[in-house]
């Protein structure tokens, strides 16, 4: 075949319609067939067959090239829309958005100016106003669709890290310019909010020591007492806080800190208010649940990840601003591509908006979704996995062999294993055993693929995590992977006792906890 035959337009339709053909008809079949979320492979033993691949020696067929797929990537994938994987805030996609994705791939718009997207400029619009709506921001709002959520929140940083600028600079009598006002300027935000917050902050010039974080209740959400008291310690040493970053479902505990009080703190003081609402978006459109985002209308910028609690696939994020205008600050005019003219003429280019200039018609998937489906439904695939949730803590509560942090607000569960105290010998450093016990359990199991289960450390220690975005996960589900976690991490410390001299001895296996779930 000529290179140009590879080409997709007008006379090359048909042999694009059958390669897609073939590529959806090996991925339709992997899915039918996966009987767990993950193979197991270890990265020693798959990079030699990515490495045997000879880049300089094309296979010629798509065929050809979807077997070797096979080999390098879809044997050993890691499936989310399999019902146990539970570890990040990874969905599984429903099949308009993936449709739309076809689509994007095929016409390849990028929407960064009129003239290269046309329609999908304006469907684009739509939906961020649709967005805005759902949030509660008036018709003064607008926003960008983003590569997720880091990007988000840095692009609303940057905007807050400009509007404070401005207003140091009108309020004081010298003038002083950007790099003399950086040092001073300080972001707040939860002990439990995204790591992109620090991020950002290097990224703005700032460096890390410029996020203070506030420390949280029983419940992991912002304390409005202490962000109260270090509003104002900051302005008795002369600093300014360009940004308080509240968070509505942290990654790790769902959390949604107390939107209204600290909305109330930001007027007050008049402070940006950035809330990150990443994970916690998913509430916009549940009829259940929307008044747990109460307060989020408040917000200066808000990031959502329409990947994560929309069930759209990866990329499709956004950032909303509630005064349009503040948006000028990611302006930038280029003769060949957005001439300054063009605002005079009225031609409505996304790039004045955005960081990015070639993007992604991502905007798309979430438009197929809401035309096939709409948006309640959505919202009741994310109430099914909330309920699940709620179910699954239950479960755990009652579980002598675990222990869990808090009752979830949204879909997250963090928990940990305890060995009994059959298991323990008198000697032991009991916490130090129980880390090492939950981090194996949790290695041991992705090893064997029968489930996937993330950790995170609370207080300085190792605890295991279930992020339930996929309401196919029943609580057989999560209960079959809490006894095979206990399974795994009963064995390591049976060989821990083993090889100790006094070692107690492991007389009676802990129930099962499948029965109570079958029963609920």
């Amino acid at each position: 075949m000529s290179s140009r035959s590879h080409l997709l337009n007008d006379r090359t339709a048909e042999h694009y319609r059958r390669s897609l053909t073939h590529g959806v008809e090996r991925v339709a079949a992997k899915l039918a067939d996966a009987e767990q979320p993950f193979t197991g492979v270890s990265p020693a033993e798959l990079a030699p067959t990515v490495s045997a691949v000879d880049l300089e020696k094309p296979l010629g067929t798509a065929r050809e090239a979807l077997d070797e797929l096979e080999r390098v990537y879809l044997r050993d994938a890691v499936y989310f829309h399999h019902p146990r994987y539970l570890a990040h805030l990874n969905c599984p996609v429903v099949i308009p958005a993936v449709l739309g994705e076809a689509v994007i791939a095929a016409v390849n718009s990028s929407l960064d100016t009129w003239d290269q997207s046309a329609g999908g400029t304006l469907i684009e619009r739509r939906l961020i106003a649709w967005t805005a709506q759902r949030i509660g921001f008036d018709t003064a709002a607008d926003g960008i669709f983003t590569s997720g959520g880091s990007q988000s929140n840095l692009q609303a940083l940057l905007l807050a890290r400009e509007e404070t600028c401005r207003l140091v600079r009108k309020n004081s009598e010298t003038a002083p310019t950007t790099p003399q006002i950086l040092p001073r300027l300080r972001i707040l935000t939860s002990e439990c909010s995204h790591f992109s917050i620090e991020k950002a902050a290097v990224l703005l010039g700032l460096g890390p020591e410029a996020v203070l974080s506030i420390p949280c209740d029983e419940q992991r959400r912002m304390r409005v007492d202490a962000l109260t008291e270090q509003l104002a310690r900051c302005e008795r040493a002369g600093e300014t806080v360009m940004a308080v970053v509240a968070t509505a479902g942290t990654t790790d505990f769902g959390s949604i800190d107390p939107l209204h009080a600290i909305a109330d703190l930001c007027e007050r003081t008049g402070t940006w208010l950035h809330v990150d609402a990443a994970y916690g978006c998913g509430l916009l459109t549940s009829r259940r649940r929307r008044a747990l985002l109460d307060g989020v209308e408040r917000a200066d910028s808000v990031t959502v990840d329409y990947h994560k609690s929309f069930f759209q696939p990866v990329s499709s994020s956004a950032v909303l601003v509630r005064d349009r205008d503040t948006l000028r600050h990611v302006t930038y005019h280029a003769d060949y591509l957005n001439p300054a003219r063009s605002v005079e003429q009225e031609i409505p280019n996304q790039v004045d908006k955005s960081l990015q200039t070639t993007r992604r018609f991502d905007a798309l998937k979430l438009w197929m979704t809401l035309r096939v489906m709409g948006a309640d439904a959505l919202g009741e695939l994310f109430d099914e996995v909330v309920d699940r949730a709620a179910d699954a803590w239950r479960l755990l509560d009652a579980d002598e062999r675990f222990e869990v942090v808090v009752e979830p607000r949204l879909s997250t569960l963090v928990f940990r294993y305890l060995p009994g105290e059959h298991h323990l010998p008198a000697d032991s450093a009991e916490e130090t055993l129980t880390d090492r016990a939950n981090l194996h359990a949790r290695e041991a199991l992705f090893a064997s693929g029968e489930a996937i289960v993330a950790g995170t450390v609370v207080d300085g220690r190792h605890y295991l995590k279930f992020t339930l975005l996929n309401p196919e996960t029943s609580l057989a589900d999560i209960a079959t992977v809490l006894d095979l976690i206990a399974a795994h991490a009963d064995r390591y410390v049976d060989q821990h006792n083993a090889e100790q001299p006094n070692a107690a001895q492991h007389n009676a296996a802990r129930p099962s906890v499948l029965s109570a779930a079958q029963a609920c």
